[in-house]
Order: structure tokens, then sequence, then C-alpha cells
């Protein structure tokens, strides 16, 4: 039986159309006139002054740190519960992750622990240099209240909006939020350059700068000179143009992941013990992935039973992320939960799934994995 994947690429006949494009005038070099439009038009769909198109996620992030001056010893809080992607960049210059847990009601930064963060960072006489918020499947944080505790310590905010690229926060865009906001474009994501990411922000002067640094920060003479540090941080021509025709079909794919998602609701939604991540009230999620918690006390059966059956008959499905605070790597990391002795990311990584949910998901599919899930529970509870 063929597979099922978790969010495979999504491609259309005007990507191909721009690669061609690039090739016939021989612009397949980095940069280009696909890499200067697609910074403008990622610009125009989220509201900023300006793009810098980067060749991922990770890089816009890093270079994000580098703006708002993180350096070697400072603290950066960061979202707990997200790919490691988001924090690695944080180490790279030599500083000090501080991990937040997650809110109940979004899955996203819980303002009550970032508050709880930042008394504390005040009472040791050090705050941080930045907070990195994380829009978790494709859902902005609860802004409002992050950004005002934020701007009380007068701490910048980078958002990281890897996963969230055309979902809103009260009718702004999101990625638009904070200082600096940083979208990728990896294979899973909505849509996708296969590989690449774009930094964003009001400040056109510091992008002038991440955009410098990401071309090995060679300085203005007719030699190859270097004051500074560099990167080889920026997206090929031939990305962008596939990046160009994804984005013109973006509000497309958002729409066909929601009707993913409400088909699944429709079927699974009513089963006690089996709850999806809520929609926040204050904008609309892409659904990047559909995500779903189960309750082994209610159903008789755990998560992971779940994603052993799905995995059994070739259906993609993970885990949620693994949070931050429990990985390996930052084992010495300090971690501020919801509530004293309720770690909410803790609780959604043991009992949480994400299950297929790309736009080209065909029914009789998505279908198969339901079927899956509601044989596995029924058979549980007899």
């Amino acid at each position: 039986m063929s597979r099922v994947y978790l969010s495979p690429p999504h491609i259309g006949e005007k990507e191909q159309e721009y690669v061609r494009e690039a090739f016939s005038s021989n612009w397949i070099a980095p940069l280009g006139p696909h890499v200067d439009a697609f910074e403008q038009e990622i610009a125009a769909y989220v509201g900023t002054a300006g793009a810098a198109a980067l060749s991922s996620g990770t890089a816009a992030l890093h270079l994000a740190l580098k703006l708002v001056g993180v350096s070697r010893g400072d603290i950066v809080f960061c979202s707990s519960l997200t790919f490691v992607a988001s924090a690695n960049p944080i180490l790279y210059e030599g500083a000090v992750p501080v991990f937040i847990d997650s809110e109940p009601d979004s899955w996203n930064m819980s303002p009550l622990a970032l508050e709880r963060a930042f008394l504390q960072a005040e009472k040791n006489g050090k705050l941080p240099k930045a907070v990195v918020v994380v829009n978790l499947y494709g859902q902005s944080s609860d802004y409002d209240a992050i950004l005002a505790l934020c701007d009380s310590y007068q701490v910048p905010v980078i958002e990281d909006a890897a996963e969230s690229l055309g979902a809103t926060y009260k009718g702004k865009a999101s990625g638009t939020l904070g200082k600096f906001g940083i979208f990728s474009f990896n294979g899973n994501k909505i849509i996708t350059t296969s590989g690449g990411g774009m930094l964003v922000s009001d400040d056109v002067e510091a992008l002038e700068k991440a955009r410098f640094w990401a071309t090995q920060a060679r300085d203005q003479a007719p030699h190859y000179q270097h004051s500074e540090t560099g990167y080889n941080y920026r997206l090929s021509n031939i990305l962008a143009g596939v990046g160009r025709g994804q984005l013109q079909v973006l509000e497309d794919r958002v729409n066909a992941r929601r009707q993913v998602f409400e088909r699944y609701n429709k079927a699974l939604g009513e089963i006690e013990g089996i709850r999806f991540m809520p929609e926040a009230e204050y904008g609309r999620s892409t659904r990047w992935l559909t995500t779903l918690t189960v309750d082994p006390d209610i159903t008789g059966v755990s998560a992971s039973e779940i994603l052993n059956k799905l995995t059994s008959d070739s259906i993609e499905a993970r885990p949620v992320w693994k949070p931050l605070h429990l990985q390996p790597l930052f084992q010495e990391s300090t971690y501020y939960p919801h509530l004293e002795g309720n770690s909410v990311s803790e609780r959604l990584f043991h009992t949480g799934i994400c299950i297929p949910s790309g736009s080209s998901l065909s029914e009789s599919d998505q279908n198969r994995v339901i079927d899956h899930i509601l044989s596995v529970v029924k058979y549980a509870v007899r």
C-alpha cells in the first residue's frame, strides 16, 4: 500500500515556470532577480518594510539574534515545545538558553511562565538579551501578553514563525509582531523552496546588515576584504523561483490544510479522550499540522500505540515535539513551567501526536488514517 506522508511538498506549474526562467537566463548561482522579487513579495504579503531571503529558517534566526546583540554569556528565553532549530542558534553565539513552558489554550509560550522567568532574571540582576517566541504548528502565540511583558523589561522579541506563515494574530500576519520574524521553507512546510528561509522586519537597515553577514561579510572593495565574520546564508535564485510560485498559492494551501483538519475533527472530535490542538480566538491557525492528544485512561490506548498502528501501515505520524528542556543537549538548562508542578509541554509530549496534514492529502488517504485510529481506539475500549 502507498505511503501516506505527514506533510509532503505540494508543487504546481508556476514554480516550474520560474525555475525554467532561472535556467534560461543563466541565473542559477546564488542571488538574482527571483531572490529580489521573493523578498519583496513576502514583505508585501506579511506587511513588513522588508525581508531577507536566506538558506534556512535557522540561518534567519541566527542572524536575528546577532542583530539584537546576543553574544557569549547572554541569556535568551526560548519556547520549550519546539524543534531544536529554535534554540541551536542561541548556542552558535555562545549564549545561554532558558526555556519557557506552553500554556494549554494555544500550546504556545505561557505568559505566566514568562513572567516568573523575568522576575527571577531581574532578581538575579541579569535580564535576557532576547525572547524567542515560537508559533507552534501554524498558530500564533498570545502576543499582547508576551509583548507587554517584554516591553516592560525592554527586551526584544524574535518571532519564530517557521511553522506559521499565513497565520494571523488579531488581524496581523504571523511573523510581524516582534522586532524580527523568521519563516522556514523547508520541504515539509506549508510552502517550500526545498530548503530556505526568510527574515522579515520593519528595520530595513538591520535587514541590509543581515544580507551583508549572509554573503560572507564582504566589504565594499575591489578585492576580497573582510572585517567581520560572515556566513554563507543566502538563498539561491533557483530556489527563490520555487518560493515565488509557492507564495502565489499560499492561501489555497492554508485553506486545504484547514479543510483536512475539519475532516479529522468531524470524524474523531467527538471521541471521549481525544482532543485536538485548540485554535485560539485571537487569530487564524494555518493548521500546518493537525495535532491531537490521547488520554489513555479514557480511550484505553496510548498515543504511542496509535503511532505504532499508523506506522505499521505505512502512514507517517509523529509525536508532538519533545520539549527542549528534556533534550540531552540542554539537560543543564533552566526551565519555567506554566504553573509550579504543572508542565504543559511535558504532558503534550507524552500524549500528543501529529497526523498526516498535507495540502495534497486525498480524502481516501485521510479516511485510511481515520479508520486506523478508530480501529485502535474501539479495540481498546471493548
